[in-house]
């Protein structure tokens, strides 16, 4: 029976110019996270990793740790919506990343002014009206996501590897365990932001079906140091 973890990647560089590349934060994280799958794995994972640039950083680093003759599969098919562009569409001046990062500094709690903006964004986004507006829409990122995880689910139905690591995004996660759980919209963007920088979200597979064991993982980060624990 193989066991899946989904992966979020480390903390990437909010407010920069490329929100994309791994802080040094994020990079210590993506460290930890490999030392602690070289306690849990006992044989190397099938690996796979969204396209973009934190994607690939989180599981470099990692399987440098404890497999590092792992090759890493390349998928966009999990790569995460674009955020930036959610934001911007919701409040026009957030077209300039800075100006979002500018807006938290300000705040006596910049975690929970984020969690009002990104609410509102979201609302948006997936609420019907204005689908037109995005690149990507809410359906169709959807159905990319549940599209993704099937097939995974299929391919290692066949191949049964003990394990699979998949390198991706909060919102990927989100709307994967919403698939599987049967959430709306707003419970589904609601796990979304809880959960942590290379948290570890655990399916199980039965036959080619994925069931949630775990989600949100993230003792292992606060055992190593918890000023290494991030969502942003």
């Amino acid at each position: 029976m193989t066991t899946i973890y989904l992966v979020r990647h480390g903390q990437a560089s909010f407010g920069a110019e490329s929100y994309d590349k791994l802080s040094p934060n994020g990079e210590l994280q993506a460290k930890v996270l490999g030392q602690y799958f070289d306690q849990i794995l006992k044989e190397a994972p099938y690996a796979v990793a969204g396209s973009m640039q934190r994607h690939q950083q989180t599981a470099s680093l990692a399987l440098e740790k404890c497999f590092p003759e792992s090759e890493i599969v390349t998928d966009s098919a999990w790569n995460e919506f674009n955020h930036q562009q959610v934001f911007a569409q919701y409040e026009p001046r957030f077209n300039e990343p800075h100006l979002l990062k500018e807006d938290v500094s300000k705040e006596a709690n910049p975690r929970a002014y984020l969690a009002k903006i990104f609410e509102g964004a979201i609302e948006r986004w997936t609420g019907g009206e204005y689908h037109h507006e995005y690149d990507e829409s809410w359906p169709h990122f959807k159905s990319r996501v549940e599209t993704a995880l099937q097939h995974l689910c299929d391919e290692l139905a066949q191949t049964r590897p003990r394990y699979a690591v998949v390198f991706t995004s909060g919102g990927v996660i989100s709307v994967a365990v919403g698939k599987i759980l049967g959430l709306s919209p707003e419970k589904t963007f609601a796990l979304n932001w809880a959960i942590a920088n290379t948290s570890i979200t655990t399916l199980r597979l039965v036959g080619n079906e994925p069931q949630l064991l775990s989600l949100n993982e993230h003792h292992f980060i606060k055992a190593a140091n918890p000023n290494l624990l991030t969502w942003i």
